[in-house]
């Protein structure tokens, strides 16, 4: 693990994190009574990582990390993901629910914005660091996850090859930058199609089973999960852990308000419960969207059209995290947190989804978007715990020279008319790989203190 010798933790320091979780959360750690987000975040440093975004943009702001100069101010501005880690990638349907290519791409935009490339750079190598330390801390038992088994026999990466993979990704991102420099339609390369051999193979193999048409869509895609296929007319399944059944009023007021963003009838309405890390706490529900059953010709028939249905997520969006140090960044920043996640999103994807916009209802903004039927996320364990060390090093390795160059292709379509921002990267990333990796690494210390000093409250 990598490790401190920092024994008491400055008072200044300590106001910094209160002050910080307790802005976004709007709810101080300290109280008797935690948010769940709050437990989420107490059980290791990496989860508390992801539930802090605003705390890495506070110390940048604070000159407490310091990004190389040189990856900032001699690259043009770009749409980034704000909240760029090793588990904000996945794979997924492009178009949402709608199409059937499967592809790895970043696949939340919660915290998008117009920014510097450098920091999703630099938050996801701080990731690739914090990963390992995590891998090490569950073998050693001092983290704690309720993905790992501890019986099991699994070796964890090291701080070594979290080093090497970081080295990898810059390495990848650069290249795909001068890749699309010189050639500029290779922006609308996706990933896909991994070998056998590849760490995402068997993910992408899972992903491709759950689509529309796949040999598991009726049983392990997201809507089946979900959605009582058996019934009809089509309901939310009764989940007292995720889904909270919406009383008369509630249900009609959020159908009247969506029912024109989506594309067929609504036909069930649940509040989602303990989702995500960072947004935990945010309101969002799912609606069951596809055709009523009745006697029309184009009516619900059973399980045979249940490709006609997917689910569509409606979650409060709050301002993204860069935006409050760095209000001027960008004109473009100032549209409401929802149009502004809506616009990053499509700009960054190649084929965005079919069903993404926003909307304000009961004084907040809202984001609205079809869940994806074969979205996998990858889990943090999936990668850096193996049966052997040499082999969670090459999975470490693995992904992240495929995040590397979805990342940087992600980028590179913030600006579709010109290659100005591909150009200056290529040229001044070479040069700053070892900067960059160093300040990533520092930082991950300082996470991991900090976590120390919260698990304590």
């Amino acid at each position: 693990m990598l490790i401190s010798t920092k024994e008491n933790y400055p008072v200044k320091r300590q106001q910094r994190l209160l002050n910080e979780i307790a802005r976004v959360d709007r709810k101080s750690p300290t109280i008797r009574k935690k948010l769940d987000k709050h437990v989420k975040m107490a059980a290791n440093p990496y989860r508390f990582y992801r539930g802090t975004a605003q705390l890495f943009y506070s110390d940048i702001a604070e000159g407490t990390l310091q990004i190389p100069s040189a990856v900032t101010n001699s690259i043009p501005l770009t749409a980034i993901i704000g909240d760029c880690h090793l588990s904000n990638f996945g794979f997924f349907t492009e178009e949402g629910a709608h199409g059937d290519a499967v592809i790895f791409a970043p696949n939340d935009f919660d915290d998008a914005c117009v920014g510097h490339a450098a920091w999703d750079i630099v938050r996801f190598c701080v990731s690739l660091f914090l990963s390992a330390d995590y891998a090490e801390g569950l073998i050693a038992g001092n983290y704690t996850s309720e993905e790992f088994d501890p019986t099991a026999a699994l070796k964890s990466a090291t701080a070594e090859s979290a080093f090497k993979s970081v080295e990898q990704f810059l390495t990848q991102y650069q290249a795909t930058c001068e890749q699309v420099a010189n050639a500029p339609e290779l922006r609308n390369n996706a990933l896909g199609n991994f070998k056998k051999s590849h760490c995402l193979s068997g993910f992408e193999k899972r992903a491709a089973d759950r689509a529309a048409g796949g040999k598991k869509f009726q049983s392990k895609s997201s809507l089946a999960k979900a959605v009582d296929i058996t019934k009809s007319p089509l309901y939310f399944k009764t989940l007292p852990e995720r889904f909270k059944r919406l009383d008369d009023a509630e249900y009609r007021a959020i159908d009247q308000a969506f029912r024109p963003y989506v594309d067929d009838e609504i036909l069930d309405i649940v509040q989602r419960l303990g989702a995500g890390t960072g947004s935990v706490n945010m309101s969002r529900y799912y609606l069951l969207v596809g055709p009523q059953s009745d006697d029309t010709p184009f009516a619900y028939k059973g399980p045979e059209d249940l490709y006609l249905c997917h689910i569509v997520e409606v979650k409060q969006q709050r301002e993204a995290s860069p935006i409050h140090y760095f209000p001027e960044l960008s004109a473009n920043n100032r549209l409401n947190p929802a149009h502004l996640t809506v616009d990053c999103q499509r700009r960054m994807q190649r084929r965005p989804d079919l069903v993404l916009d926003e909307g304000e209802w009961q004084g907040q903004h809202w984001l609205i978007r079809s869940r994806h039927h074969a979205r996998i996320g990858i889990d943090p364990e999936d990668i850096v715990l193996a049966e052997s060390e040499k082999l969670t090093g090459k999975q470490l390795k693995q992904y992240a020279t495929a995040c590397g160059e979805a990342l940087a292709l992600a980028h590179a379509r913030g600006d579709r008319r010109s290659t100005r921002f591909e150009t200056a990267m290529a040229k001044v990333l070479g040069d700053q790989q070892e900067a960059v990796a160093l300040c990533s690494q520092q930082y991950a210390l300082q996470v991991i203190e900090d976590w120390r000093w919260f698990r304590g409250l």
